[in-house]
C-alpha cells in the first residue's frame, strides 16, 4: 500500500511503469526510462498521426487539431488490431495486421509516410473515411488529445477501483497512458489539480484531469469495443475521468520502479 505523509499530505508510491505511443491511436510501447525536459510532451510520443481526410493541419504554423480528424480507436476499434513499434534511432516503423503481410518503412520520409498510409488505406477498408495521409509533428509540436497538459498519467488504484465496480479485469492500456503509478490510494489525483508530482529530480504540475471518450471501450488487444466504460465511470463515480495530465517544470531522467510523490 502507498504511504501518506502526515506532515506535507503527500501520496506516496512507484512509478510501475512508462509508455509511449510514437503513431497517435496506435499501439503502446513500454520504456524502461525516458528523459522529460521542462515544457514538452513525453519523448517520442504522438510524434506522427495518420490523418483520416483532411484535417486543416499546417506544419508550418501546427495548432492542437481534434482527434476525431484522426485515425483512432474512439472511430475505429479495430486500430488496435494494428501492431506497431517505432525505432527511434531509424525512424523506422514495422506495422502488423491480421492476414496482411508485415508493413517496414522510414516514417520520416514523405515515400514511407505515403507507404504506411497506402498499407493502412489496406488493412481498414471503407472504416476509413479516407484519403489517410500520415503527419509528421514539427519541432515540439505533438498529436495530443490535450491543448494543456503533456505528460498523462494513470493511478492504478483508481483502475482496480473501476475494476471492483464493473466486475471485470480491465487492462489498464486501455488508458493509453504516458506514466501508470502504484502505491497510492484511488482517486486522490483527482483531488491533486493544481499540486505537484516529484520523481527524484524531476518537478511537474498537475495539469488538468483527463476526460475519456469511447476510445477507452476497446479492448486494447482484440479491438473490438467490449464495455461502455464513460457511462460506468459516470454511473458509479458522477464523472467521465480517469488520470491527469502533468506539465514537466523541472527535468530529468525517470524510470521504472522509481519512488514518485505528489502533493495537493
Amino acid at each position: 500500500m502507498g504511504q501518506v505523509s502526515a506532515m506535507s499530505g503527500a501520496y506516496r508510491g512507484t512509478l510501475s511503469a512508462l509508455h509511449r505511443h510514437p503513431v497517435k491511436g496506435f499501439t503502446p510501447e513500454a520504456l524502461a526510462s525516458a528523459l522529460l525536459e521542462p515544457g514538452l510532451c513525453f519523448p517520442c510520443d504522438r510524434l506522427y498521426a495518420v490523418e483520416d481526410g483532411p484535417s486543416g493541419f499546417d506544419p508550418a504554423a501546427p495548432r492542437h487539431i481534434s482527434k476525431i480528424r484522426f485515425i483512432v480507436l474512439a472511430n475505429i476499434a479495430a486500430v488496435a488490431q494494428v501492431r506497431t513499434r517505432y525505432d527511434e534511432a531509424a525512424g523506422e516503423l514495422l506495422a502488423k495486421a491480421p492476414g496482411r503481410k508485415p508493413f517496414r518503412a522510414v516514417l520520416a520520409n514523405a515515400t514511407g509516410r505515403a507507404a504506411f498510409a497506402n498499407w493502412l488505406q489496406q488493412v481498414l477498408g471503407d472504416q476509413a473515411s479516407g484519403p489517410l495521409r500520415v503527419l509528421e509533428a514539427p519541432g515540439e509540436h505533438r498529436f495530443m488529445d490535450s491543448r494543456a497538459g503533456f505528460v498523462s498519467l494513470i493511478n492504478l488504484a483508481s483502475v482496480r477501483d473501476l475494476e471492483a465496480k464493473v466486475g471485470r479485469p480491465l487492462d489498464p492500456l486501455r488508458f493509453r497512458a504516458n506514466l501508470y503509478v502504484d502505491g497510492w490510494p484511488p482517486w486522490v489525483e483527482n483531488a491533486c489539480i493544481g499540486g505537484t508530482v516529484a520523481i527524484g529530480d524531476v518537478r511537474a504540475a498537475v495539469t488538468k484531469p483527463t476526460g475519456r471518450c469511447r476510445a477507452i471501450h476497446v479492448d486494447p488487444h482484440r479491438g473490438v469495443e467490449d464495455i461502455d466504460l464513460v457511462s460506468q465511470l459516470f454511473n458509479h463515480f458522477g464523472h467521465t475521468v480517469m488520470g491527469v495530465y502533468l506539465t514537466v517544470e523541472k527535468g530529468g531522467r525517470i524510470g521504472a520502479g522509481d519512488a514518485l510523490e505528489m502533493t495537493p
